[in-house]
């Protein structure tokens, strides 16, 4: 039995981590069944989630993860991909995972607003001090990674770049590649669910509202993966404004 560790329910989202959405989803394209459980990251062999645990044995980061299960289960998550498909799909995983993904960490993390109403509440009944120093912690990452350096306005800059890349690749297409969701449709839907919820205020949510064909591709595939869950942002969009 699959067990995958993650932050649960939270932010307007289904899953609060993209990365553990990344897992997620890649499970219910393979039809494994799984239990859900939640996790900190501090419990994970890595010090992050997601994590799986298979009788006792425990993988972590959702790129591994992937890795165990296609070599445990005989997949091909990018089954019907040619040779520069898939490394385009590769390409297009590292930019949403390891760059654009910072960019949404700082919105989140530094924007005082969003940091309050979102995860400042991860330190709920922490001694006092914790909330802080992590932050700190987050911020320092942020800058480590090189997006820190950045004024406000340029940080967008990077993340509108990324969108407007993932926009032109899925054009009208259902799904990146086609017809058929591959391995980096995962990534690139937690990534853009991310960025999109309405729980936050922020520049570059706004303008990944702009991309319509985007939008569209969250509400699908959170149709498809989620059901259960109420998401509808094109409608949330076309909605008037009360005066």
């Amino acid at each position: 039995m699959i067990t995958l560790y993650g932050l649960g329910e939270g932010f307007g989202l289904p899953e609060i981590s993209p990365y553990v959405t990344k897992t997620e989803v890649q499970l219910k394209m393979a039809g494994l069944g799984y239990a859900k459980a939640l996790a900190r990251p501090e419990h994970s062999p890595k010090g992050q989630v997601p994590f799986i645990d298979i009788n006792g044995a425990k993988v972590a980061d959702s790129t591994f993860i992937r890795a165990f299960l296609e070599r445990t289960y005989g997949l091909d998550f990018d089954e019907g991909l040619d040779g520069v498909q898939r490394a385009q799909a590769w390409a297009i995983e590292r930019m949403m995972e390891n760059h654009f993904g910072w960019t949404m960490i700082a919105e989140r993390w530094l924007c005082p607003a969003n940091f309050a109403k979102g995860p400042a509440h991860f330190f709920d009944g922490a001694p006092e001090g914790v909330r802080e120093m992590v932050q700190n912690e987050v911020r320092n990452n942020i800058r480590a990674v090189g997006v820190g350096r950045h004024t406000d306005l340029e940080i967008v800059a990077l993340a509108v770049n990324s969108l407007a890349a993932v926009s032109a690749i899925l054009g009208d297409k259902p799904y990146l590649f086609g017809s058929r969701p591959c391995g980096a449709d995962a990534t690139v839907f937690g990534m853009l669910a991310g960025v999109l919820t309405p729980f936050f205020e922020g520049e570059i949510r706004r303008r990944a509202e702009g991309f319509g064909n985007l939008v569209a591709y969250v509400d699908r595939l959170m149709a498809q993966f989620y059901p259960e869950f109420e998401w509808d942002l094109e409608a949330s969009l076309r909605a008037p404004v009360a005066a």
